[in-house]
């Protein structure tokens, strides 16, 4: 199905990526927006979350890299740094092509560990609301084990909306507690080998939906403009939901077990 397509059973659906853009260093060590921007026309996404964006300038004489990659790639960019400069900024980013209603930041950090952080937006996709939850969680067990839960915990449990989380969760033992809980919560979605990226072997990015059914074509990006961009693939999906939201036997689904050890980030 197309990106931003209307269906006659009342349904409308989009082309969703992730894509960790690696601060736009490929494999042959060298800075350049220009390629990550042609992965990006090429994936045909309507929203598309990006990690690692750096905002210094690149081989572009006063071009940030997210602006560079929104404006080549005709989106509106909506940024979630986690670290911070009077000079600049790094993070994760949200190129939308539909109208964004809302945004919200969630502090993800945790004390001693590099900042972490997801941006949560409210799409209207051809007039249907579409929560879309982009996130980089951190290197360690524990610490994602915690940022899953937090992260969960924001949302309240299973989804009253349709809802899209993806990102790089940095996980790659496929029966992870923190996997094991979002399959819980969002139901069990496809893991693709994304890194690295010349030779993936490893499911770090990866994308869930909810309703469950209407995610389908969960796939690496395999082409050689990908692999030489970054040292992640981008991995896509389409999601087709109803225009109606939810439905009531969705909603009544048991949330998650609340966490024990909630701690406030910082």
């Amino acid at each position: 199905m197309a990106e931003g397509g209307e269906r006659g059973d009342d349904r409308v659906g989009l082309r969703v990526a992730t894509y960790n853009i690696h601060k736009g260093v490929g494999r042959d060590r060298r800075r350049d927006p220009g390629r990550i921007a042609a992965v990006i026309r090429n994936l045909g996404a309507g929203v598309l979350a990006l990690q690692e964006v750096d905002t210094r300038q690149g081989h572009l004489p006063w071009v940030h890299e997210m602006d560079y990659l929104a404006e080549t790639s005709g989106y509106t960019a909506v940024v979630g740094p986690t670290h911070t400069r009077y000079d600049y900024h790094f993070g994760n980013v949200v190129l939308s092509a539909h109208p964004v209603s809302a945004v919200r930041h969630v502090d993800l950090s945790i004390y001693r560990r590099e900042p972490r952080g997801a941006l949560e937006l409210e799409l209207q996709v051809h007039g249907t609301p579409l929560r879309v939850v982009a996130t980089h969680l951190g290197l360690y067990p524990g610490e994602r084990l915690r940022q899953v839960r937090w992260l969960l915990e924001h949302l309240g449990g299973v989804p009253s909306e349709p809802t899209v989380l993806l990102g790089d969760l940095n996980e790659w033992l496929p029966w992870a507690r923190s996997l094991r809980l979002l399959h819980r919560v969002f139901g069990r979605s496809p893991g693709p080998a994304s890194f690295p990226a010349a030779l993936p072997l490893l499911a770090l990015d990866r994308i869930w939906a909810h309703p469950r059914e209407g995610l389908e074509d969960v796939r690496a990006w395999h082409t050689s403009h990908a692999r030489g961009a970054s040292d992640h693939l981008p991995v896509t999906a389409h999601f087709a939901f109803s225009r109606a939201g939810v439905s009531a036997g969705d909603r009544n689904r048991s949330p998650a077990p609340a966490p024990r050890d909630r701690a406030v980030p910082r």
